[in-house]
């Protein structure tokens, strides 16, 4: 008995080896993350690089989508993989949930970035985190920090640098994150893993190009959908978007154009930055090794059913994202057709690391769907916004009173409100093979209903949800229902 208990060193350094094996074969992994970018709109046009780089190199996701059309609670689901009810980060405020106390002390601890730097992974940040986030500590699971405090600008910022707070003025930000991102990749160790994430704020308000961009696509205005400035009845679409001016006049008009054409200008920088990192890893001969996915937090919408300019609504130019991924054994320009969300990114990551996924996880990896002839699976994904109007949040250049705590109400866009305080909604959005539905509730006075059958009417003009027979409302109710208290596996069950 005692010389079975015995155990050789040849074998403990055997099994010693093989763990270090291990960990230098896992890849190495580049997240960028962009603010605001649409794909419907066209947002992946000016972006000549990246499409060459990472689409045809590898795989373009054709229906991928947010969760939550909104920065935090986008963000929040991104780095945790879990729907937002589900880490209760709710808009981007403080007492929203963004950056707050169950945020810090609950969920920010097991983010996957976390589970990556136990397992050996060398982690790097750098940009946009939180919208709330302003604070001196460097969050857990980053071995190398560059965090920007507050939402999204691109001159006269503040970045946390690894505990040191560090102001800019003159620096553009994302050439600034660009410089240390690949000042990061040339100095990482061969045969340690890497993560490295970088938050560029493009295409986000002010929307501020680089100088060397200010000039360029002169001539692109913004894509005149069959939806653009249509304006709507009420039983067509919710009441915010009934809100005069509809259609919106020549001069607001006019102003999206140029928004437009800014947030084009101000990619090219992002462009810019995705061909330095992937010449900085062939330089270094760690591109064959290294993974690289590219989306946005949410999409944009310009102009559709008369609103001016912003995300927070529950149709296709917002909840759409960009999604592209490049790596080792993703054949060149696969176009992947099953449905997945930025939730699913961090179960992505896990398996790619070779790591366990979490039971709490929402999502779920999208590697099994990485072929031209993957099927697609029937899927039901939960999209959820909280209105966030308040009476602080009155404008007083625009008519409207404070007790009906609008939000966004500008005079730019003819004081055609945002959100509201009831702006707030759940919508599944069922895809299979047959089937492209999203069907939505509304938390207001009217309990408001809209449903798209997008397989016939892809620009979501027609309300067909008082035409669904009962039984489907029934069965849509009860999927809603489910989701907004699903967690881990049960989010991705069919209802």
């Amino acid at each position: 008995m005692e010389s079975l208990l015995r155990i050789s060193p040849i074998i403990i350094l055997s099994v010693l080896a093989l763990a270090v094996q291990a960990e230098e074969n896992a890849p190495n992994i580049v997240l960028v993350l962009t603010d605001d970018q649409d794909v419907v709109l066209k947002g992946l046009n000016p972006m000549v690089q990246t499409q060459q780089l990472i689409a045809n190199r590898g795989a373009t996701f054709m229906n991928a989508f947010t969760s939550s059309p909104i920065c935090c609670p986008s963000r929040s689901s991104l780095l945790t993989g879990q729907y937002a009810h589900n880490v209760k980060t709710f808009n981007n405020s403080q007492t929203g949930g963004c950056y707050g106390t169950h945020w810090r002390e609950k969920v920010e601890p097991s983010t996957f970035p976390v589970l990556l730097q136990e397992a050996g992974y060398r982690t790097f940040y750098a940009g946009k985190y939180l919208n709330e986030y302003y604070s001196k500590e460097v969050p857990p699971g980053w071995s190398d920090w560059h965090g920007l405090h507050g939402n999204s600008k691109y001159y006269n910022y503040t970045l946390n640098e690894n505990g040191q707070i560090v102001s800019f003025t003159e620096e553009y930000l994302t050439d600034v994150l660009s410089n240390r991102t690949v000042d990061f990749l040339s100095k990482a160790e061969q045969g340690v893993p890497f993560f490295a994430m970088v938050a560029p704020p493009a295409p986000h308000a002010p929307y501020t190009a680089a100088t060397r961009h200010e000039d360029t696509f002169a001539d692109v205005n913004a894509p005149r959908t069959k939806n653009y400035n249509l304006p709507c009845g009420p039983l067509e679409k919710h009441w915010l978007l009934t809100m005069p001016p509809s259609p919106l006049p020549a001069d607001i008009l006019a102003s999206i154009d140029i928004i437009y054409r800014k947030r084009w200008q101000s990619l090219m920088a992002v462009d810019e930055m995705v061909e330095s990192i992937v010449a900085t890893l062939e330089k270094r001969n760690m591109l064959t090794d290294t993974y690289i996915i590219y989306t946005s937090d949410n999409g944009y919408h310009m102009g559709q059913f008369g609103l001016p300019y912003d995300k927070r609504q529950p149709y296709e130019t917002d909840i759409r994202v960009p999604l592209l991924m490049t790596g080792p054994k993703i054949p060149p320009k696969t176009l992947v057709s099953a449905p997945v969300v930025l939730i699913d990114i961090a179960p992505t990551v896990l398996e790619l690391a070779g790591l366990d996924i979490p039971a709490e996880v929402d999502g779920a990896s999208v590697l099994s769907k990485l072929s031209h002839t993957a099927p697609i699976e029937e899927r039901q994904i939960l999209v959820e916004y909280w209105g966030e109007g308040t009476v602080e949040t009155h404008n007083p250049e625009c008519p409207w009173q404070k007790k009906d705590k609008l939000m966004l109400c500008t005079l730019d866009a003819g004081c055609h409100c945002q959100d509201a305080w009831n702006n707030t909604y759940n919508c599944v959005r069922h895809m299979a093979n047959d089937l492209d539905m999203v069907y939505c509730q509304f938390k207001d006075n009217e309990h408001f209903i809209e449903a798209y059958d997008l397989s016939n009417d892809m620009y979501q003009i027609e309300n067909v949800a008082y035409d669904l027979l009962p039984s489907i409302r029934a069965k849509y109710d009860l999927a809603i229902t489910n989701l907004t208290e699903c967690s881990g596996p049960t989010c991705r069950r069919i209802y």
